[in-house]
């Protein structure tokens, strides 16, 4: 029976262990090429590492377009929109696990609906809304339609159904007021759960291509990926820029991943999600 069990684990992880590889693969070589010249990427059979590192493509990059522009405009906008998906999904979450109120099961399936709703329907009437508002080119119309999310509301409602409620009763019985115990109390309770909701946030916010490209009309409101985009269309023929600029896109999402993960684990496990 241990036999069994452990070719069992075995198999589990060399399976495991090559998909891994097969994930990473495409993400290490687009690093590597980034440290090579053209002709050293276009050489068949192809070579994995580089001959020498080379910074010069780097170096390209960054004096043919404004990437130091859309890296700071990219931070912006998902800093904004971090911080107010994990404000307004925080308190309705704690509003629906933990307060009783005329409609309250409604509402959060009414919520929870709209998850249905693809952002492709949805772009159409944002798009005439920020018109209307003339947000147009903004910082304000780039995060408009990331300062609330329906998820946000879910996760931090599922995790916080996990607090006893006689927590929150004895705090109240010491004369402690509502925001006092969701802030001084709750919030730090929560805190694998809103590490899981920053990296679920901050990847969508920084990976969004659709939104940015309807409201940003001059390339001084550009981000990463409209940087991305219109690079990659004015040097087709160079795929050693390209992985440069491509790496500097993708490395700090990585980074700040690999820093959260731990939070992000325990808040994905807690939460009940698989």
């Amino acid at each position: 029976m241990r036999a069994a069990t452990r070719t069992l684990d075995v198999t589990k992880y060399l399976l495991l262990s090559v998909g891994a590889v097969a994930m990473l693969t495409p993400l290490l070589w687009m690093v590597l090429a980034s440290f090579k010249t053209l002709p050293e990427i276009l050489t068949f059979p192809p070579t994995f590492l580089p001959e020498q590192v080379n910074l010069d493509n780097y170096r390209a990059v960054f004096d043919t377009a404004d990437f130091v522009r859309y890296f700071l405009n990219s931070v912006l906008v998902a800093a904004i929109s971090v911080v107010s998906v994990l404000l307004t999904s925080s308190m309705a979450g704690y509003a629906f696990a933990k307060f009783s109120f005329w409609g309250r099961d409604v509402l959060f399936v009414v919520v929870l609906a709209t998850l249905m709703i693809p952002f492709q329907v949805r772009v159409i009437p944002l798009y005439v809304l920020a018109s209307d508002l003339k947000l147009l080119n903004t910082y304000a119309g780039m995060v408009m339609p990331t300062l609330v999310d329906a998820f946000g509301v879910f996760l931090m409602r599922q995790y916080m159904m996990t607090i006893p409620n006689e927590l929150i009763e004895s705090a109240r019985v010491d004369g402690a007021g509502e925001l006092r115990i969701f802030f001084r109390i709750v919030l730090p309770l929560a805190k694998p759960a809103l590490s899981a909701l920053t990296i679920f946030t901050l990847v969508v916010s920084w990976e969004s291509f659709l939104w940015p490209l309807l409201v940003a009309s001059t390339s001084d409101m550009y981000t990463l990926p409209l940087g991305l985009a219109q690079f990659a269309g004015r040097y087709v023929d160079r795929t050693d820029l390209q992985m440069a600029a491509a790496t500097m896109t993708v490395l700090p999402i990585l980074i700040a991943f690999l820093f959260m993960q731990k939070r992000f684990i325990e808040g994905m496990a807690t939460t009940g999600m698989k």
